[in-house]
């Protein structure tokens, strides 16, 4: 079987064709879409006529009422399957990872001080700092008392020392 080439302008034409059948289809398409919209906002919701009397006015509130409350309960229940919809593909998604094999990097370690994560973890709420050094427990040193002392005992003390430092030198 042979093929041959088309000529440009039987391609011209052709394409002519489709884009006028293509053109008639979506008007076409316009119309369904309007005439079914029409149809359906016809069925849903018929043509209002309010009545006279207080009673019948009563009888249409409550039947008004009830196809809010049946509307209602079909968009929960729509609303629920589309939440169940959502959790599945998630969990859908989660297992295609793990058949994947696709494994989470190990976090690494990073030093913060206790302000720093507590600043991480509660954003702008954090108020109160935490210095860990306010808990711990205070030494006092002892402060020798060289005002009152005798002074030959610091000469002495101070001799010991020299003699210390000279021992290392030699």
């Amino acid at each position: 079987m042979s093929h041959h080439k088309m000529t440009s302008s039987r391609k011209h034409h052709l394409k002519s064709v489709m884009l006028a059948i293509a053109e008639q289809r979506m008007e076409k398409e316009k119309v369904d879409i309007v005439a079914a919209k029409d149809a359906y906002l016809n069925e849903k919701c018929p043509e209002l006529s309010l009545p006279g009397t207080l009673e019948d006015l009563q009888k249409l509130c409550k039947e008004i009422h009830q196809k809010i409350d049946k509307v209602d309960d079909e968009r929960y229940d729509a609303d629920a399957k589309v939440t169940k919809g959502a959790k599945e593909i998630e969990e859908l998604k989660f297992k295609v990872t793990d058949l994947k094999g696709m494994k989470k990097p190990a976090l690494k370690k990073v030093r913060m001080s206790a302000d720093q994560m507590l600043h991480a973890l509660l954003g702008s709420k954090h108020k109160v700092t935490m210095d860990l050094r306010s808990n711990l427990k205070q030494v006092k040193k002892e402060v020798k008392q060289e005002a009152t002392g005798d002074w030959r005992q610091n000469v002495e003390d101070k001799k010991d020392k020299k003699k210390m430092f000279e021992g290392a030198e030699a």
